[in-house]
């Protein structure tokens, strides 16, 4: 069962990762077009030039909120690279790298879901939003009636075991 302090605690956390990326500037590393709203069928406003410079101002889901010369709106996270341009085709794809998965700058990309680059500071400066709180509560639903809508689909519970630990390095060299 969730819980209003894990609810606010991942509100919080998304807070904070959209003001992370507050004024950031980035490079457009394909044309791609500029949307009203941070979805692929949305209105588009705008558009988005290859290398063009733009300025980052939040990020939700795979979408990074922009302004640049041609409108200001959404476009697709991997169409964007942070930071300033003038870099390779192997930095651009690091640049996307990092925006995708948090790590810039560390060279180990990897898949991610969650929210990244959260410290503490980040953490101890997070400011309760009730209105926000709210939203995340109205989208919630009973245990029975989330029952019933996976009978309706032929969803049925299943166990699935942990997997089993990873080898050690000596393990692995027998």
């Amino acid at each position: 069962m969730i819980t209003w302090k894990s609810r606010w605690i991942g509100l919080a956390m998304v807070a904070l990762a959209a003001h992370a990326w507050a004024q950031e500037p980035g490079v457009a590393i394909k044309q791609d077009d500029i949307k009203a709203e941070p979805f692929k069928d949305a209105k588009t406003v705008g558009a988005m030039k290859k290398g063009e410079t733009v300025t980052i101002l939040t990020k939700q889901g795979g979408w990074l909120e922009i302004k640049a010369a041609g409108g200001s709106g959404w476009v697709r996270l991997l169409s964007v690279r942070k930071g300033a341009g003038g870099g390779s085709a192997a930095s651009e794809i690091a640049g996307v790298a990092g925006v995708a998965t948090g790590r810039a700058g560390t060279g180990q990309v990897v898949a991610t879901t969650g929210v990244r680059g959260l410290g503490e500071e980040d953490l101890k400066s997070a400011k309760f939003n009730e209105e926000e709180l709210k939203k995340a509560e109205a989208a919630a639903i009973a245990a029975d009636e989330a029952k019933q809508f996976a009978a309706q689909g032929d969803l049925t519970a299943r166990q699935v075991g942990w997997l089993p630990l990873p080898k050690t390095n000596a393990e692995r060299a027998r």
